[in-house]
């Protein structure tokens, strides 16, 4: 079964599409409070399909991710209670929640950048920051630093490896994508 070949087929069609921009913007902004999807599926075939844009790109999905991150530490700050504390409890997330709150009280303001420029669910650190009042200032600092590296570091393999990376991406893309699926369950397995 060739699933992940079609979706990248599709993920660089999107890419060409005269709004993509605007859904890229969405996305990332998205994904900073609560959408699941990271940006970088979309920031990545846009990359290789206009190269000559990729700084834009970056730039674009940064912003728009930071200004999710404000939105999502100002539910942590204003609404945890009333909003997002039922919704985390309805979803059987509480532990999780609560795990990453002992690292904030850990490592501080360094688990922002760590989460914005790692695989991380940033949204729950953005939540969290907000939850536990961090100073403004260093929280939007670390999240810039944090996103604007994994955005720009993206945009600047896809840009520099241009034909070549899109021809071994599509090499490798349904077992990369498939190897995903398979941390994705073990990882799920284990956290259970």
């Amino acid at each position: 079964m060739r699933l992940f070949t079609a979706l990248y087929d599709a993920a660089l069609r999107w890419a060409r599409h005269r709004h993509a921009e605007r859904y890229l913007a969405g996305m990332s902004f998205a994904e900073s409070v609560i959408f699941p999807v990271p940006p970088d599926v979309m920031l990545a075939p846009m990359c290789l399909a206009k190269p000559s844009s990729a700084w834009r790109f970056a730039l674009l999905t940064t912003l728009a991710s930071v200004i999710g991150g404000i939105l999502g530490y100002a539910l942590g700050y204003w609404l945890f209670e009333p909003v997002v504390e039922p919704l985390i409890a309805s979803m059987g997330w509480q532990d999780k929640f609560d795990h990453a709150l002992a690292w904030f009280k850990e490592y501080g303001i360094w688990v922002v950048f760590i989460a914005g420029f790692s695989p991380i669910p940033y949204k729950v650190f953005t939540i969290g920051a907000g939850l536990l009042q961090m100073a403004f200032l260093p929280f939007l600092l670390a999240s810039a630093i944090g996103r604007g590296a994994r955005f720009f570091l993206v945009a600047a393999l896809m840009k520099w490896g241009g034909a070549r990376m899109e021809e071994k991406l599509r090499q490798y893309v349904e077992v990369l994508g498939w190897l995903v699926v398979g941390l994705a369950i073990v990882l799920y397995l284990v956290l259970r």
